[in-house]
């Protein structure tokens, strides 16, 4: 049972990894330090897209899955609504590709607005 909570945690890990990557520049402009844990971490997201690379905590994941002796994603809640929102059906290698750029042109706005903002705000 502990391995089974364990993928449970690393899959809501995985999903705050990912919502920090596309919205994390908002909580940069309140906590301006936070950008040296949020450029990389958005740069880490569009890479991991553009390359189709996997996320470590995918594997982490897949492997307390396998210890708790589950395969696959079916057995909790936050399997069943989570997964397919980390994992979509249908994922080609274009459409990572569109993600990765969509991941990039988010982040580029954000700051370039951030930016901009704190330039007014000079004096």
């Amino acid at each position: 049972m502990p391995y089974a909570l364990l993928a449970d945690l690393a899959l809501l890990s995985h999903l705050g990894f990912i919502l920090f990557v596309l919205f994390g520049a908002f909580a940069v402009r309140r906590w301006p330090r936070l950008a040296w844990l949020h450029l990389p971490a958005a740069a880490w997201g569009t890479l991991v897209e553009l390359t189709g690379w996997f996320c470590p905590l995918t594997d982490l994941e897949n492997h307390w899955r396998r210890l708790a002796g589950q395969a696959g994603y079916a057995g909790s809640c936050i399997d069943r609504y989570l997964t397919a929102l980390i994992y979509p059906d249908g994922l080609s290698r274009s459409l990572q590709i569109i993600l990765g750029l969509a991941v990039l042109v988010i982040n580029l706005t954000l700051y370039v607005g951030l930016i901009r903002a704190r330039h007014r705000e000079a004096p």
